[in-house]
């Protein structure tokens, strides 16, 4: 709980200061909050680490193959940095670019599960 709320204090100062900053300066302002948003996922990342090392136990205790943790994880990962990416690029003044970083992103999280779309097509062929 206490990283929560340290994360959301340092977020919060962070937007305060880039608002403050960017009435000045807006590419300064934008550069700050990527900056800070960078650090707060640097923060986070021993959290990842830990999850990722839960996912693996799950994985050898659970009998499951990588090849079907995998994509789910990968596609976690896209769609965080697509939102990410697509937040800045609001930020910016340009939807258009947000939007067409969405689009991306769902095309490469749909490109990364066909791996897994593919074994439970086969799985269903076999029980047919």
């Amino acid at each position: 709980m206490s990283d929560v709320i340290q994360v959301a204090a340092a977020a919060i100062a962070a937007a305060v200061c880039a608002s403050v900053v960017r009435k000045q300066e807006p590419e300064l302002g934008l550069a700050l909050a990527v900056c800070a948003s960078a650090l707060i996922l640097l923060y986070c990342s021993g959290a990842l680490n830990a999850a990722v090392e839960l996912l693996d136990k799950l994985v050898e205790t659970g009998g499951l193959s990588a090849q079907v943790v995998e994509p789910v994880v990968k596609t976690a990962g896209i769609a965080i940095i697509t939102r990410l990416s697509a937040d800045f690029c609001r930020d910016a003044k340009e939807g258009g670019l947000a939007s067409a970083v969405e689009l991306a992103g769902t095309a490469l999280a749909l490109l990364t599960v066909l791996p897994l779309m593919s074994a439970v097509v086969d799985v269903l062929m076999e029980l047919m």
